[in-house]
């Protein structure tokens, strides 16, 4: 045979070698720990949620789903790591609605939040609401606006940090509504919440859950959520579309996602075991106990999710005047 006939079958027996040891690993996959990265530290809504389906999943999965805290730059240490990473499974990022907001105000993000990352699905929603004093003079979302309207520029509004979730949400609000009212960013909810005890801020846009407390005394009312439908644990509230305001719906999230590239037999796994952890009551409670529904959308739906949210922030950003920094 002549060398170069040699040299084609040697070729074809080493690819023929490499598909059946990929194929096998996709097989045996799992068969060592995964990391679960979390861009925050210890204690934040994504590190306890991801905390909550982590034992369950490596129950259902036979392997440890072990979460590892990269906290800095608005969580885009754990998305650089897990985006530039191995493809094998065994590193997976764990995000929040704050992926997609990141990248439209991080200018210098090293990595594509919508192309450099494979959905596996949202497995639990929060409600973000429209929250005011007790004795403010408007008993819903209309009268808020009604009232900040008659007297433009007298009013501020209060949100976690410049360009958080909460700030872009107010600011859709802001300009959805044609609100002349100005922004007063606080570091945390509690100084959220103080700002609005003093009564001097006229509303906040936060985490329905983070002020439960002030809400459950009556310190504080929730007047709108930001939900599609009515929140489970929130029965009373309506939401802003039920409000007036056509369309207006946004969900805070939590989803799993890994570097784009990985195996399609791996995503498949990974939401099926993820399908059956958010459906055991327990997970249900502990998530409840947070705030959060738990509820899995598919991959699709997930990457979807992804893309449009960061075209809509960009956009809200944009119009509000807020730079990338």
């Amino acid at each position: 045979m002549p060398m170069s006939a040699i040299r084609i079958v040697l070729a074809a027996m080493a690819f023929v070698a490499l598909q059946s040891a990929a194929a096998e690993a996709q097989d045996s996959w799992p068969s060592r720990p995964i990391r679960l990265m979390v861009g925050f530290g210890a204690g934040g809504g994504t590190d306890v949620a991801t905390r909550i389906v982590a034992e369950p999943l490596g129950e259902v999965l036979g392997q440890r789903f072990v979460v590892e805290n990269k906290p800095g730059a608005g969580g885009t240490i754990a998305g650089d790591l897990v985006a530039k990473g191995p493809k094998d499974g065994y590193s997976a990022l764990m995000i929040s609605t704050g992926h997609t907001v990141s990248a439209a105000m991080i200018k210098s993000q090293a990595y594509d939040a919508v192309m450099d990352f494979a959905p596996v699905g949202v497995f639990a929603n929060s409600a973000i609401a429209i929250v005011v004093p007790k004795d403010f003079p408007a008993a819903d979302l209309k009268g808020l606006i009604e009232i900040v309207k008659k007297d433009p520029g007298k009013y501020n509004y209060a949100t976690v940090g410049v360009g958080s979730t909460q700030h872009l949400i107010a600011e859709l609000f802001r300009q959805r509504a044609g609100l002349q009212a100005q922004a007063v960013s606080f570091r945390t909810t509690g100084e959220v919440v103080t700002a609005l005890l003093r009564k001097d801020v006229a509303y906040a846009v936060d985490l329905a859950h983070a002020v439960r407390g002030q809400v459950a005394s009556g310190e504080l009312k929730l007047i709108a959520v930001t939900t599609g439908k009515r929140f489970p644990s929130l029965p009373n509230v309506p939401t802003m579309i039920e409000s007036g305001m056509p369309g207006f719906e946004i969900n805070g999230w939590y989803g799993m996602v890994y570097p784009a590239g990985v195996s399609n037999d791996i995503i498949v796994k990974t939401h099926k075991a993820l399908a059956d952890v958010v459906s055991r009551d327990v997970v249900k409670k502990q998530l409840e106990n947070i705030g959060a529904e738990a509820s899995l959308s598919s991959p699709e739906a997930f990457g979807r999710l992804i893309a449009e949210e960061v075209t809509r922030w960009r956009e809200v950003a944009k119009a509000a005047g807020l730079e990338a920094q």
